[in-house]
Parts: structure tokens; C-alpha cells; sequence
């Protein structure tokens, strides 16, 4: 099975859940069944949370909370890359206010039909979720203001395609906002190899270099990585037992080479002048 595919399984299994009473399974039960891992709790303060159905908390499975850290104005078009239930999305709604418009973008059904559910019961207008992959965005080229998106590039098996799409529908001078789980030197081929650790932000993470890197290729400019949790081993004991992985003898190699992180990069606002020897062909 295709990575895509079992991370359209899993997430739609998480919005099925939510959907029938439950939540994403987030937090320290869930690891113990292996479904979710620990990063992704306690990642939105009791204001926030107060803003949005419940069911749109319930179903986050982020890493982070972009929408605090993005510097939205108003006015300004949104995109959330991997929108799932919709919580960055309505957040954000409301920081652009009506003369703005926020984006959604999701590839799993049951998560689209969660997050239109929870726009329904926010009332919230001036949004908009669409279906679709991040690695081919169905927007027209220079459209959105801000890109945000929250524990789900790492999960993508083509990065750099993702990266580019981004800088195609972004205006000049947009910027790039996004949290994301990222490594320090390279990931041990024991988790990178597992697909489950891969759907939990875990094994498909850049190493923050790499990040850059694709980020600059893709034609970003002022690319900054800052850390917002570092990971411990003891954090993800429970979960990474559970995947088959001795802990204490991996501990020394991974303690603290996980992090969640805020990743900013801006869009330039002039394309730089070519001084190849093919410009002017």
C-alpha cells in the first residue's frame, strides 16, 4: 500500500471517529492502540478552543499551532495545506475577517465532510474547503496571501513537489507559514522505515537542512526554522513500544533529534533577474 493511501485510511478512520462521538485519538490512550502519537496534544489554548465547535478541536492532528504564529491580517486569502477538520482553517477565518477568504485544502472525504460541518455549526462565511492533494493545489497561480498547514508536509512522499506548489499559488511577496515535525541529522532507518510512524509526523520528517534546502530550490527566500517542542524519548515511550521499537537502545540516537517546529519563508516579491547564459534565448 502506497503511503498516500494508508494516510487517507487513517485520517479518514480519525474523522469517522470524531464524527460518531469520539475523539481523533490523540494523547496517551491513543498510543497505547498505536493510532496517534503524542506530539500532537495540548497545542491550542482554552481562547481558542472556546472559538470553534468541539468536534473541530477534537479532530486536530497537528504538531503545532501555525495560527498563532503566522501573522494574519485582515483581508488577506488563506491556505491550509492538509486542512483536516478544519480548526486552522476556522481560526484563521476569523483572523483575515469577512473581506478575507480562508482555503482548505484535504485529500480524505470523511475529513472534508467533517470540516464543512464544523464551518456550519462555526458560522463562520468566508470559507471554503476543497478536495485535493497538496502536491497538485486546484487554485489558479498567484491567489493566496499566506500559506499554513500543520503537521502535513512531512507526511507527503514528494516534499519538494509540495514546496513548489506552494510558491506557484502564492502572490509575491506571500509568505509560508507552516508547523512541521523536522529532525537533527539523519533518522535512524528502524522508524523512518515504519509507514504507521510515518502517518504519526514521525518517519516522514525532513532533516531541518533538507528542509531548507527544498524550500530554496522551490524559490523561497528568508527561510527560518524555529523550534517549538523538542521531543524527548520518554514523551513517545508508550507509542514507539508499540511499534515494535527497543527504546532504551535507540534512546541515545533520538533523544532530542525530534522537534516540532514553525517554518517561515517568503515568496520574493520580483522574480531575481536571470544572468545565465540562456536568459535572453
Amino acid at each position: 500500500m502506497e503511503i498516500k493511501d494508508v494516510v487517507k485510511e487513517k485520517y479518514g478512520q480519525a474523522a469517522l471517529r470524531v464524527t460518531s462521538g469520539g475523539s481523533s485519538c490523540c494523547g496517551v490512550s491513543a498510543a497505547l492502540d498505536g493510532c496517534c502519537d503524542p506530539i500532537t496534544s495540548n497545542l491550542y489554548d482554552t481562547a481558542q478552543k472556546g472559538e470553534l465547535p468541539e468536534t473541530a478541536v477534537l479532530a486536530s492532528l497537528g504538531c503545532g499551532n501555525p495560527t498563532a504564529l503566522a501573522e494574519l491580517k485582515p483581508g488577506e486569502t488563506v491556505l491550509d495545506l492538509g486542512s483536516g477538520g478544519g480548526i486552522d482553517v476556522l481560526l484563521s477565518a476569523k483572523r483575515v475577517g469577512p473581506a478575507g477568504k480562508a482555503y482548505g485544502l484535504d485529500m480524505t472525504d470523511e475529513m472534508l465532510a467533517l470540516a464543512n460541518q464544523n464551518k456550519r455549526k462555526a458560522g463562520v462565511e468566508n470559507v471554503e474547503f476543497l478536495r485535493g492533494e497538496i502536491e497538485n493545489i486546484p487554485l489558479p497561480d498567484n491567489t493566496v496571501d499566506v500559506i499554513i498547514s500543520n503537521c502535513v508536509i512531512n507526511l507527503s512522499a514528494n516534499k519538494g513537489r509540495v514546496m513548489q506548489e506552494a510558491f506557484r499559488v502564492l502572490k509575491p511577496g506571500g509568505r509560508f507559514a507552516v508547523s512541521d515535525v523536522v529532525t537533527k541529522g539523519e533518522m535512524l532507518p528502524e522508524i523512518r522505515k515504519s509507514v504507521l510512524l510515518w502517518v504519526g509526523c514521525v518517519a516522514g520528517a525532513l532533516e531541518e537542512d533538507e528542509y531548507r534546502s527544498k524550500l530554496a530550490a522551490a524559490g523561497f527566500e528568508n527561510i527560518d526554522v524555529e523550534p517549538t517542542r523538542i521531543y524527548r524519548v520518554e514523551d513517545a515511550r508508550t507509542f514507539l513500544s508499540g511499534q515494535g521499537i527497543d527504546v532504551d537502545l535507540i534512546a541515545p540516537q533520538v533523544d532530542g533529534k525530534f522537534m516540532g517546529a514553525f517554518i517561515r519563508a517568503r515568496k520574493p516579491v520580483a522574480a531575481k533577474p536571470c544572468c545565465g547564459p540562456s536568459c535572453c534565448a
